[in-house]
């Protein structure tokens, strides 16, 4: 995996960064007139084409630079013939800040990828910075290439606006281990209450029922719980809500839907010791026959399809959506879904350029093919007929294809400081030493 997606939460340096845009971008002026990041072969501004088409990476994500570079030798060839694709990296820890400088100087590349921080992502576009990716495809004639899930998941950390382009799109659910069921005399539950009951069996029978990560900020493993027995319980406008200041965390309805998932904790259904366990323990754990379910997203598709480290075998491994919950408002099809590592356009240099237009019309068109043959990689792209995969990939392609409205998980509208409350304490909640009160007020005291 590129970057292990935590729903875009990436670095604590984010919140830094945010705070010092405001001042940065005072020299922006907007989008009206400025640099490209890339050097224009007439340097007269409207019409012209930069020489090449600068992309800036992250050193963490190989996949993305390796499919560009796929599509500048086949599909887009032409287009890199009339601007070269050039490919500059940067560590991730120090994306946001450098986004920053490149926006105050009106030098942002032609692409790049978005910032760490949603929220520094949106100011970037609120200021003219960054492209409406949306608008361009259906200019371009390729809107009909983006998934409906995808669009839906930028549209909703986003405004309803589709700001990025999803060069990665996972949907998350619950795994589980075909075999373990069937052996245990489990059906694949529905309902959360049919969920509890096969815990409680494997539990009984003396195998671990979930295995996730509760070790620091891999929490996350353990809040995505959180998150999801609330949209299914309040309905998928519950965690916005909480954004909109219309509900607080610490309302007794979000308490009491905490309460559900310590209540799995206080029953040892997470292990032992769920805040000794990372991400990759625990998903290890699952991979080796240890564990009947895993919360986890499509991102884990490539370690399930690896004979290395998949001992169970992916024809073992299923795919289900998070139960529907007695009396909520919630429904199955309501489908976690993120777009993890995006990439974004520059404002300015799309306006002016006729030739990177051009290039970002092509990888509409063509990079969800390329990524997923080329890499395994499932996007937020339409696949063209063919491209052979995985059977397990191909299900999961298959559902999200399928997808037309998704949720967000619990810490995607939480500012830096309260994300990294309720992931480093995800743990203490699935062990039971946290009761879903003092969850809620820890987190909810870091909203700001």
């Amino acid at each position: 995996m590129a970057r292990v997606i935590k729903g875009r939460v990436r670095v604590a340096s984010a919140a830094a960064a945010v705070s010092s845009l405001a001042v940065l971008l005072a020299a922006c002026g907007g989008s009206s007139s400025g640099g490209s990041g890339a050097s224009s072969s007439s340097g007269t501004g409207g019409g012209s084409s930069a020489k090449s088409l600068s992309f800036l990476a992250i050193n963490e994500n190989t996949t993305i630079p390796t499919t560009l570079t796929s599509l500048s030798q086949k599909e887009c060839a032409a287009e890199n013939k009339a601007q070269p694709l050039q490919i500059k990296k940067q560590a991730q820890g120090t994306l946001d800040q450098q986004l920053q400088l490149l926006a105050g100087q009106k030098a942002l590349p032609q692409l790049f990828i978005s910032a760490n921080s949603p929220d520094l992502t949106k100011q970037l576009f609120d200021s003219g910075a960054i492209l409406d990716t949306g608008e361009a495809a259906t200019s371009a004639g390729v809107s009909d290439d983006v998934l409906p899930a995808a669009s839906s998941s930028i549209k909703a950390l986003y405004d309803g606006k589709q700001i990025v382009l999803p060069t990665e799109l996972n949907i998350e659910g619950i795994w589980y281990n075909k075999k373990l069921l069937a052996d245990k005399g489990i059906s694949v539950p529905t309902t959360w209450d049919e969920l509890t009951a096969a815990f409680a069996k494997l539990k009984a029978a003396g195998v671990q029922p979930i295995s996730n990560a509760g070790k620091g900020g891999d929490g996350w493993g353990i809040t995505r719980w959180v998150g999801n027995y609330i949209l299914r319980d309040q309905g998928a406008d519950a965690l916005k809500a909480v954004k909109d200041g219309s509900a607080k965390l610490t309302d007794a309805k979000y308490v009491a839907d905490a309460q559900a998932i310590a209540d799995l904790g206080k029953k040892g259904y997470f292990g032992k010791s769920p805040t000794s366990i990372d991400y990759a323990t625990a998903l290890n754990t699952f991979m080796t026959g240890k564990a009947g379910f895993i919360y986890m997203g499509s991102w884990a598709l490539a370690a399930f399809n690896d004979p290395k480290q998949n001992a169970i075998g992916a024809d073992n491994i299923g795919f289900m959506s998070f139960p529907t919950v007695s009396g909520g408002s919630g429904t199955a099809d309501q489908t976690p879904a993120n777009v993890g590592t995006a990439l974004a356009v520059s404002k300015t240099a799309y306006d002016k350029d006729p030739a990177t237009q051009a290039w970002v019309k092509c990888i509409i068109a063509n990079y969800g093919t390329v990524a997923l043959r080329d890499s395994s990689q499932i996007t937020g792209f339409k696949v063209a007929s063919g491209v052979t995969v995985p059977p397990l990939s191909q299900d999961i392609q298959t559902k999200i294809s399928n997808i037309k409205d998704s949720v967000l998980w619990f810490e995607a509208y939480f500012p830096t400081k309260a994300t990294t409350s309720s992931q480093n304490n995800g743990g203490l909640l699935g062990s039971g030493k946290l009761s879903g009160e003092q969850f809620m007020k820890t987190v909810s005291a870091d909203l700001g």
